[in-house]
């Protein structure tokens, strides 16, 4: 954050005492700095910060949408249990008469560092 500070305001600073067309030069060079540390140029940072969305003009050259929107969360996985011959799978446990065992386990919902890198906002 203090890097992207720091720059915002060295960049008026970066043009001074230079021929006509020479500040061009500067903007140019120092959005290909931004788009190599922090892949987003120096508009997109601003936007970034903004809107507290991780936009990108990257992202659009890889044929996805400016600003990143976070995905819906998966379905809850049904719970399965063993019956006479075959599996019977239910949408809500609680519902269940005896609780009997799940006959698969597996990830029951997102992990907190899965919920908070879906969730996350750019810085």
């Amino acid at each position: 954050m203090r890097f992207v500070i720091a720059l915002l305001c060295l960049i008026p600073l970066a043009g001074c005492g230079l021929g006509a067309g020479g500040d061009l030069g500067v903007a140019a060079g120092a959005n290909v700095l931004a788009i190599t540390t922090i892949h987003r140029t120096i508009p997109d940072a601003v936007i970034s910060l903004v809107t507290g969305k991780d936009c990108s003009m990257v992202r659009l050259d890889e044929n996805k949408s400016y600003c990143r929107h976070p995905h819906p969360l998966p379905p809850p996985v049904p719970y399965c249990t063993q019956t006479l011959g075959n599996a019977t799978c239910w949408a809500d446990p609680s519902q269940l008469p005896d609780h009997a065992p799940q006959v698969a386990a597996g990830p029951y919902q997102l992990s907190p560092l899965q919920l908070a890198n879906r969730d996350r906002s750019w810085p």
